[in-house]
């Protein structure tokens, strides 16, 4: 028989980071987080903003990309300002710990 040859030890991977969430997911989850601390139901909130429950639901799992329109009138049914809404999400994302300031 032959000699057994030792192959040189391969180096662990390193871990891939888990990737940024979307903004859309972020938006979402905060909608979700604020609906259900107020005891909100999905009817409830889309019928007072004028979207389906069903685009409110997709919203809130982060599928649907909504326009700044449905946003205002989603976080409005919810008692919250879009400022509101913005900086709650980018504190969310880790990215900002002071004072949030957005231009239009």
């Amino acid at each position: 028989m032959g000699d057994v040859v030792a192959f040189p030890a391969m180096p662990a991977p390193e871990p891939t980071p888990e990737p940024e969430p979307l903004w859309r997911e972020a938006v979402g989850r905060e909608l979700r987080t604020e609906r259900q601390a107020n005891e909100r139901t999905l009817a409830d909130v889309a019928e007072r903003a004028g979207v389906s429950i069903q685009y409110l639901s997709e919203v809130e799992r982060g599928l649907k990309e909504p326009s700044s329109e449905v946003l205002s009138a989603v976080a409005g049914a919810l008692g919250l300002g879009l400022f509101d809404l913005t900086s709650r999400v980018a504190r969310s994302l880790g990215r900002i710990s002071g004072p949030l300031a957005l231009a239009a």
